[in-house]
């Protein structure tokens, strides 16, 4: 899998193509802040991620569509995706083409068909990633997971920041959780498991499940064998205790005792009759309802009588009253007669004033109340005896029904028994059908020994098709190839260390010199230009194996400003663009160097391998002038053309 080429729509549709050697040494050289960075993240976007990391700047302002095209072998695959709107970091909806010689799309044409899952599935495949799933060790708490080519790019790319970096050896793997995906994938991509290393598993996880479960038939069988008369005679004792089997005599031979058990599988619960329930039910509400008009009734009633009381000695206070007045004849006139009763004075003498007036008022008032009182009073103690009269009622319908409920629970308590009875008789025709299901005549357990013997068999056949150690081995063959070519390369660059023997640290992710006192992990070397030896030593061992013996790895590598280690500065290395600027500020000799063992690495080591440089530094050397593919950007030209509007 090589990058055929990289392509870029504007808003409006103009359109951008960068077209690299999909063999050999790719060089972009060119002034700062051009866009040679952001190629890398542009193949990374278009190769199945969803995250969108292209820098911020005129590549993000003035491209509307970022497009790849794959090289793969009689082949091509053309992946393009639109920049995410506005406000999302993400996006993974995506336009696919496959073909044999493929071209950019018109931007009217430009049509999003898939998502990214699809992508890597299609990439992985086409990659020739063998069906897998990561071995996760048991008492592990991570799951198992399928590795793609989301998990080759960790090889294939060095940016800026990590190519020189002694901590980082690979990309990403400063991120959460990348460390340990990396251990788990790199076997697979390694080709340490089989191709059908994923049904091997399968088979092998199946036939020990199915060995374990005869096994435990065997065990539950020769258990049987040598308790079936206990266990049978207890199950017929709790069956006729229950009413499942008729009591009697037990049988006396296992036969019998069996032909026993089975008959009682015809065993049928007792019909309990359900009404009886439900008018326990009824009842119950009758009686709630009684109580309630019961209550309400006894409180209208000890209110009625409270009244009574009270209009009693109303009545009686007013008839002393009334009865003291006309026996001394207190008023001016018989109440009855009218007759003038005070002999003393005048007759009206005086009565006609508006006191005297409203005096004899209120006489009257008093007079004429008092009879009312007296004449409802007949009302009143009717009224009582009425409700006096319905309270019995209620109290003897409520007997009533209290009685009916009684007898209702009576008949009750035995409907309850027979449930349970039936509830215990369905317990032990459980067990006694799981008694009988388990149940393995002496005549098949032979069939069941050999089951298992043979299942043992295919087992240790699979066990040995699918050895976790032998695994463990061929990756320690495969790193030991790979770290005995880290020294040479190292060595070349004219690094520290570089007169021991080198290994990659697959454990810690680094790269070791093996010194006779003590081994020094790139983390505590020092140096930049050695770090960068140490990363390119180890990434050009690794492409080596894979590219020249057919593993399922993207045969390129991107490398971004590795010759930053040899200028005096960061500032005289970014205005460096000219060949002049290179010979003048750059350490000559080691940038040359760097450049004759990359181009001898992609034309002669590994043929068939692409090797991308980002650059500043430029060599007047013929084979490097070979190498470079665009002319070297400034501004412009660069990645985005300068005309390209914005759409902030």
């Amino acid at each position: 899998m090589n990058i055929k080429e990289i392509f870029l729509y504007s808003h409006k549709g103009e359109l951008r193509r960068v077209s690299f050697k999909v063999h050999g040494l790719n060089i972009i050289t060119g002034r700062s802040s051009t866009g040679k960075s952001a190629i890398s993240e542009i193949v990374e976007y278009c190769m199945g991620r969803s995250d969108f990391n292209i820098p911020e700047g005129p590549i993000r302002d003035k491209v509307a569509w970022y497009g790849v095209i794959y090289q793969f072998k009689g082949e091509q695959v053309m992946i393009a995706k639109p920049a995410p709107a506005q406000t999302a970091s993400s996006c993974s909806r995506v336009m696919l083409r496959r073909g044999a010689d493929l071209q950019p799309p018109d931007f009217t044409e430009l049509r999003q068909n898939t998502d990214d899952d699809s992508v890597v599935e299609l990439l992985s495949e086409l990659l020739g990633i063998p069906a897998n799933r990561t071995v996760v060790p048991d008492g592990q708490s991570r799951s198992a997971f399928v590795a793609s080519i989301r998990h080759a790019v960790y090889y294939l790319f060095q940016k800026q920041g990590i190519i020189a970096n002694k901590e980082q050896l690979f990309y990403r793997q400063n991120e959460p959780f990348i460390p340990q995906a990396i251990k788990d994938t790199l076997p697979i991509l390694l080709g340490v498991a089989p191709d059908d290393s994923l049904d091997l598993d399968a088979k092998l996880r199946s036939t020990r499940r199915e060995l374990k479960l005869i096994q435990k038939q065997l065990a539950d069988a020769e258990y049987f064998g040598e308790q079936l008369n206990v266990r049978a005679l207890g199950l017929v004792t709790e069956a006729q205790q229950v009413g499942v089997i008729a009591r009697g005599a037990l049988s006396q031979t296992t036969e019998e005792i069996l032909e026993l058990l089975d008959a009682s599988k015809d065993w049928r619960p007792i019909t309990i009759p359900d009404e009886d329930t439900a008018k326990i039910a009824e009842l119950e509400d009758e009686i709630l309802a009684l109580r309630r008009r019961r209550s309400e009734s006894a409180e209208i009633l000890r209110a009625t009588r409270l009244f009574t009381e009270k209009e009693d000695g109303f009545t009686t206070e007013v008839n002393e009253q009334k009865s003291r007045l006309e026996s001394i004849g207190a008023l001016p006139s018989d109440p009855v007669s009218g007759e003038w009763q005070w002999p003393f004075a005048p007759e009206n003498l005086g009565m006609d004033t508006p006191v005297a007036k409203c005096l004899m008022e209120e006489l009257d008032s008093l007079s004429q109340e008092l009879d009312s009182v007296v004449g409802e009073r007949p009302h009143l103690e009717e009224y009582t005896l009425r409700l006096e009269g319905e309270a019995k009622v209620m109290n003897e319908l409520l007997r009533s029904k209290e009685e009916q409920l009684a007898s209702a629970i009576a008949a009750n308590s035995a409907i309850a028994e027979m449930g349970s009875r039936n509830a215990a008789a369905a317990r032990v025709m459980g067990r006694i059908s799981l008694f009988l299901e388990n149940h393995v005549p002496d005549d098949e357990i032979p069939g069941l020994r050999a089951k298992v013997e043979e299942l043992i068999r295919q087992v240790a056949q699979l066990e040995k098709e699918s050895n976790d150690s032998d695994r463990e081995e061929r990756l320690a063959s495969i790193l030991n190839i790979i770290s005995n070519r880290i020294r040479p390369y190292v060595s070349e660059l004219e690094a520290e260390f570089s007169e021991f023997d080198f290994r990659f640290d697959f454990n810690h992710l680094t790269v070791v010199a093996d010194r006779p006192e003590r081994p020094v992990p790139m983390s505590k070397t020092g140096g930049g230009a050695n770090h960068l030896a140490y990363h390119l030593g180890a990434l050009l061992a690794l492409h080596h194996f894979t590219t020249n013996n057919g593993k399922p790895m993207p045969s390129f590598l991107f490398l971004d400003q590795p010759t930053q280690v040899y200028f005096p500065s960061e500032q005289i290395y970014k205005a460096a663009s000219e060949i002049e600027d290179t010979e003048r500020d750059a350490d000559l000799n080691q940038v040359r160097k760097l450049f004759e063992m990359l181009y001898r690495f992609a034309t002669v080591e590994a043929i068939g391998i692409q090797i991308i440089v980002t650059e500043h530094a430029n060599l007047r050397d013929q084979w490097f002038q070979d190498s470079i593919i665009e002319t070297p950007w400034t501004k412009p030209p660069a990645l985005v053309p300068e005309e390209w509007e914005s759409n902030i």
